[in-house]
């Protein structure tokens, strides 16, 4: 469906309404620096290639496949942690205006959440979608030096990680990365210190403690498929 963007009006969209989400929740987000320790608290965070440029982005995982989401409220919203890039959806920043898609799925017919109030002033829902779009477009380069500096410090390292499930079924993570702990030990002080200085290091470990979150999601996985445990994951 072809974009429909006109810049958000208080008269214009006065009785406009959206979605909470906008269809069913993907199983991987990108995610910009600032959201990783929300992220870790119930998501496995790693880094991932872009098929178009190659580079690096964070990216919080979900489920283990699209169509597949594991994290506990996360097909209603209320997950933990809601991504940035799902609080904007249908939204997008234009000069110093936000503009509404009105061909996006979020604003489809049986929307509830209003943007404006009667009196036409801004809603919190749309604050918070201010808010998103904001932390986005403001944590776009400290993203981009975060990742850079864990590229530089060679303390990317991709993850090997193979699910087998009751139903017969295993998957494997592919395409993958995370910070590697080795490479982390092996950083002198005079490094980790200009990685905490920077605020980076918080990130580095959060990024590290998320892996526990993948055994957590892959038990939840198979408790759907009947009473019997994982077989193992490695």
């Amino acid at each position: 469906m072809a974009e429909q963007l006109e810049i958000l009006n208080a008269e214009t969209h006065r009785n406009l309404a959206m979605h909470r989400l906008a269809g069913p929740h993907p199983h991987m987000v990108q995610i910009v620096l600032p959201e990783v320790e929300a992220a870790a608290s119930c998501c496995p965070v790693f880094l991932a290639k872009s098929p178009e440029t190659g580079r690096f982005a964070l990216v919080a995982l979900f489920g283990f496949a699209p169509g597949e989401v594991l994290v506990e409220g996360a097909g209603t919203g209320n997950a933990a942690f809601l991504p940035l890039d799902l609080q904007r959806q249908g939204f997008f920043a234009s000069d110093d205006n936000i503009a509404v898609d009105l061909a996006h799925p979020r604003f489809a017919q049986g929307a509830t959440i209003a943007l404006f109030d009667e009196g036409g002033g801004p809603t919190n829902a749309i604050r918070t979608v201010q808010r998103a779009i904001g932390t986005l477009m403001g944590s776009a380069a400290q993203t981009e030096q975060f990742i850079t500096a864990l590229v530089q410090e060679k303390l990317v390292e991709p993850v090997d990680i193979s699910l087998s499930f009751d139903d017969g079924q295993t998957v494997r993570l592919d395409g993958l990365y995370s910070v590697s702990g080795d490479a982390l030990a092996d950083l002198d002080e005079t490094r980790i210190i200009r990685l905490f200085r920077d605020g980076s290091l918080a990130a580095v470990f959060a990024i590290r403690s998320s892996l526990r979150q993948v055994g957590i999601l892959a038990r939840r996985r198979n408790e759907r498929l009947g009473p019997n445990s994982l077989q193992g994951w490695a």
